[in-house]
């Protein structure tokens, strides 16, 4: 009964795990080039679906250009890394802007220390793996983009252990990427890594965005 209530009332959340799964496996094969970069975009894509139908108000909104801005640059990554990680960077601003807006009323000070420390030690993490590679700066700047969001998203009234940790991974997933350019660590390593990390993530943000506002819809 479960996963056919899934399937029934959440048919864009089966599709983005379906795709999801199978681009996992299919990302070595014999598909290649702009079909392969289709079928990548497609899981966050579908989360982005997910939240245009299942997310009310301004909340809800938001969370859909979120997953819209970056199922478009996991599909633009596929043809230009920085490219990519530019649309990655607004999407990423854009995110902020929903968690800073959606601040949780009481953080301890252990919860604004994380949040503090991803903020800060997020690009240094990165510029101290990519560093002396040309660009390592810019490595450094996304990351601090990327730590800011994870940091805001920790500090959110959204479920920390969904959408925070979901931020989490997805910091993880981006300085597995930076060892694996500076030659830290092997590409087979990083494709074993970073695209389970990355969507996990992300599915954990959608959905617990989703179900946190839509229960004050209720």
């Amino acid at each position: 009964m479960p996963k056919h209530a899934l399937i029934e009332h959440r048919p864009y959340l089966v599709l983005s795990l379906l795709f999801a799964i199978t681009y996992f496996f299919m990302m070595d094969g014999k598909v290649g080039g702009s079909w392969l970069a289709l079928w990548k975009g497609a899981g966050v894509g579908f989360l982005a679906i997910y939240a245009v139908h299942r997310g009310p108000g301004r909340d809800g909104v938001l969370i859909s250009i979120v997953m819209t801005l970056c199922a478009l640059a996991d599909v633009t990554i596929q043809f230009s890394f920085l490219a990519g990680g530019a649309i990655f960077a607004i999407g990423h601003m854009v995110a902020i802007g929903l968690y800073v807006s959606n601040r949780r009323e009481r953080t301890s000070s252990s919860q604004k220390a994380a949040g503090v420390a991803l903020l800060v030690i997020t690009p240094v993490l990165a510029g101290t793996l990519t560093y002396p590679l040309d660009n390592w700066w810019l490595a450094a700047l996304y990351a601090a983009l990327v730590g800011a969001m994870a940091g805001a998203a920790w500090t959110s009234r959204f479920p920390r252990y969904r959408v925070g940790v979901g931020a989490l991974l997805f910091v993880v997933s981006d300085l597995v990427l930076f060892a694996q350019e500076a030659g830290h660590i092997s590409r087979d390593l990083s494709d074993w890594l970073v695209w389970p990390l990355y969507y996990s993530g992300q599915f954990l943000i959608a959905t617990g965005v989703i179900q946190t506002i839509r229960k004050e819809e209720v």
